[in-house]
Order: C-alpha cells, then structure tokens, then sequence
C-alpha cells in the first residue's frame, strides 16, 4: 500500500454534509490521472490515496462465496450483489470486495460514470487483507469513513481477529463517524444480518471456513 497524501484525523472527522476541501480536489484529481498495472486498485480513504494489490487466492473464495449466496438471496428483489465497482461519496472512493445496492442504479451513477454514489449502497462488506495497514484500514478507517456515508450495514470478514471472526456493524452515526451497534460472532457460527435487503441472511462456516486454532 502507498500512501500519497494524508490530513490530520481532526480534519477527517469532518460533517457528511461538508463540502470537499482543496485536499479532497487534489486527490481526486491525482486519482483520476492514475495508471495502475494490471492487479492493483486505487482508493482514497481519509485523505489518503491507497493503493494495494488484488486479494490473494483465499480472500476471492471468500468474497466469492458471500457474493454467490447473495445473489441468490436478492434474485427476485430490486437489489444485487455487486463487486469490482467504484464506490463513491464526496470525492471519496471506495472498491468494497461486495456490496448491495439497487439493482437498477443508473440514477445513482455519478456524471462522469465513474462508479455508483453511496446514496444506493445498503450493505458493504470487507475481507481483511493480511499486514497491519491492510488490517487498520478496513477494521478502522474505513469503518469511520463508511459510517460517515450513511452505509447501513458494515460486515468485516476478518481471519486475523482471535482465530477468525465476523463483525456485523449497524445503525451508523454520520457525523461521529461511528456505528452505534456492533456484534461480533466466531468462525463456525452464523453471523445475522439485522436489516436492509438482507435482514435474516447468516454469513457462516460454509462462507468463512471453521475458527482457526493454534
């Protein structure tokens, strides 16, 4: 990961509703400009631009697996599962490994087609990538900037965390940038949606693989 720019944690605890700073403009800009090689995504999270490789092996299967059910789930309704899309909100991108949003989401395509506006996400959901950086910024960061937009629902699908656990994150608070509800349950047990699209789905074994041991 790359970090290309940063502000201080005071600036970033700054209101939904405020407008992007100059910092916020710079970023985007340099964003927009960049030239990846294949296998490696850009987003900007709290002031900073990141840039990281694609998930290894284990991570895919587990994204996949979540993604597969879902689809499943949503079939007959006006959401879907998504992935490898560009999430936006005021000048802040993110690529969640899945997400739901409205099935038919042009409205919420931003203008330059860039990616889909967090307006019409009701659901992310993060594997933890292994390193510290990788691990702060979907357990920490992220989860600030996710609240911050008003995402409704927050899953992290996380190995690292004493021997595998799933964190289900609800009810946020845009402008302390916190979700007020939390459960975290154990690999090997079900973990339950608690609203939105998927009110009831339980991500379990089958998805995450059982609790490691020691």
């Amino acid at each position: 990961m790359t970090a290309l720019a940063h502000e201080t944690l005071e600036a970033t605890m700054s209101k939904v509703t405020t407008p992007p700073s100059d910092l916020d403009d710079v970023l985007w800009q340099a964003w927009k400009a960049m030239e990846l090689p294949e296998g490696y995504r850009a987003e900007i999270v709290e002031g900073f631009i990141e840039v990281s490789p694609t998930g290894r092996y284990s991570h895919g299967r587990v994204a996949n697996r979540l993604r597969d059910a879902l689809v499943v789930l949503l079939a007959r309704s006006e959401f879907a599962a998504h992935q490898d899309m560009n999430v936006l909100h005021h000048r802040k991108v993110w690529i969640p490994d899945v997400f739901i949003a409205l099935r038919d989401a042009e409205e919420h395509v931003t203008e330059d087609g860039l990616g889909i506006d967090a307006s019409a996400v009701q659901l992310i959901v993060e594997v933890v990538s292994p390193g510290s950086d990788s691990i702060t910024r979907d357990r920490t960061r992220k989860r600030r900037a996710y609240a911050r937009a008003g995402i409704a629902v927050y899953v992290l699908v996380d190995d690292y965390d004493a021997g595998g656990t799933v964190t289900v994150l609800s009810s946020p608070d845009p402008k302390k940038g916190v979700y007020d509800d939390e459960v975290r349950t154990p690999y090997g047990s079900a973990a339950v949606i608690p609203s939105g699209p998927a009110k009831g789905f339980a991500i379990g074994e089958d998805v995450t693989g059982p609790l490691r041991t020691a």
